[in-house]
């Protein structure tokens, strides 16, 4: 039985679909400004593995992530950039989409964008002002009066009394009470700007998710999902909306990943150590990047550094090494490797001890390789389909150890084969010639019973 950590409930709880064999799951996305950086990498590279695994369980996965399109952020960079802002953010949208597909995220099933469901915004911050929780300030724009909404502070568990202003919120003297938070603001001049019954403006923020959520997925579905820094304000205003519009109770688990530190500081632009993903895969491969985002538990933090990067290139070595040089067979079935993997996934999504399983099965493989090829080959198609479970070894072995090797493939085997023939002829000289004028090239060799094989020293 799968358990998952709610934050709500700041426990592990049985999970257990609303409606049987589907989950509707909903993590809320990018706000495409910018390029996406290595802290929304984890976000959703954590998001992905929990989809697969849940797919590979069965389960038919509804899969929602947002994005916000209309945002302050967006607006200032678009008049910076003298640029409009429906071209910044599908610009920043189509670098987003190249970033994810690199690491090998799956795409949602539905991918909304804030902008579409203005009318549906509208129509709720109209239903929150009947029911006595919003109300138009004297500067025009619309607000959520916390203090009406019942447990607000559930999810952040925070007393109300005890709550600061969050990211976003901005404390005026036209709100009612310093945690207020804005659901219609009016354009300013040259904004983008929507008709409403308040007059031209946008959403604020925190409306359009809860909006999009529920229309998509329904007023109660299973598992809401995103960084830790969203838990307050924005989730936590998400489900006060919810609450100030519907009787359904909204998700049933709320999941939020630990946040990415670069040195033991927390990724921000302000400290200098912001960090794109397409800077880093021009420095490390896609693969060895998704391994050092899988390999620790998505709740933990997750410290970058060189380090670490060269354990996960090391760690992923390991793995397709033992997939090398043997036929491809059916897996094996009813393996306890299998049932071990799915025991750690079932604990809350645990990468690291399902990762620890693999370990385990690659080391088999080898031992296995020297008595019963066939058996060992049953093993790695298990390794490769488990792994793929975590969205690894999803290359060809050999494009793995040979990166980028294609142009001078020819002329590396033509001289390993001259290297072969030197000691044949016991020309040791000459064989070491050629393995200097490999590593020249940038190319390891390794000598092994079955012939010699060879890999980028990239």
């Amino acid at each position: 039985m799968m358990h998952i950590f709610n934050t709500l409930s700041k426990q592990k709880e049985k999970f257990q679909a609303i409606q049987a064999g589907k989950v509707g799951i909903y993590i809320c996305g990018v706000t495409v400004y910018d390029y996406c950086h290595l802290g929304h990498a984890r976000t959703y590279t954590s998001a992905d593995v929990m989809i697969r695994y849940l797919r590979s369980q069965g389960y038919d996965v509804n899969y929602v992530r947002n994005i916000t399109d209309i945002d302050d952020k967006i607006i200032k960079r678009a008049a910076e950039n003298n640029e409009d802002f429906k071209q910044l953010t599908q610009r920043f949208t189509q670098a987003m989409h190249e970033d994810f597909a690199a690491l090998y995220l799956l795409p949602p099933n539905e991918e909304p964008r804030a902008t579409d469901f203005i009318p549906q915004m509208i129509t709720l911050i109209a239903q929150m002002i009947t029911n006595g929780h919003a109300y138009v300030a004297s500067n025009g724009d619309v607000y959520c009066e916390v203090r009406s909404i019942p447990d607000y502070g559930c999810l952040s568990h925070h007393d109300i009394d005890q709550l600061e202003s969050g990211a976003r919120v901005e404390i005026a003297d036209v709100k009612r009470d310093p945690l207020d938070f804005v659901l219609w603001k009016l354009a300013k001049p040259d904004e983008p700007w929507w008709d409403s019954p308040w007059g031209k403006g946008r959403p604020g923020w925190h409306t359009e998710c809860v909006v999009m959520s529920r229309t998509l997925l329904g007023s109660h579905f299973d598992i809401h999902g995103g960084g830790r820094d969203l838990i307050f304000p924005h989730h936590e205003n998400e489900i006060a909306q919810a609450r100030a519009t519907e009787t359904a109770p909204f998700a049933n688990i709320w999941v939020h990943g630990g946040f990415l530190q670069i040195a033991k500081e927390k990724m921000s632009k302000s400290l200098g150590n912001f960090v794109t993903i397409r800077d880093l895969l021009k420095e490390h491969s896609k693969e060895v990047l998704r391994y050092f985002l899988v390999a620790s538990h998505y709740r933990s933090p997750l410290i970058y550094t060189p380090d670490a990067i060269q354990q996960a290139k090391q760690s992923l070595t390991r793995l397709y090494t033992a997939l090398r040089f043997l036929p491809v067979l059916e897996k094996i079935e009813q393996s306890p490797f299998e049932t071990a993997f799915n025991e750690a996934m079932d604990d809350d999504f645990n990468t690291p001890i399902a990762l620890s399983v693999l370990f385990e099965l690659a080391h088999e493989i080898q031992r296995l390789r020297e008595k019963d090829v066939a058996l060992a080959a049953q093993h790695a198609a298990l390794l490769k389909h488990l792994a793929q479970i975590l969205g690894l070894l999803q290359e060809e072995v050999e494009s793995f150890f040979q990166p980028g090797a294609t142009t001078d493939a020819a002329k590396i085997e033509t001289l390993i084969a001259e290297r072969q023939q030197a000691r044949k002829e016991k020309n040791w000289a000459e064989a070491d010639r050629i393995r200097q004028t490999l590593a020249e090239m940038n190319v390891l060799i390794e000598d092994t019973a079955n012939g010699t094989t060879w890999k980028s020293g990239a």
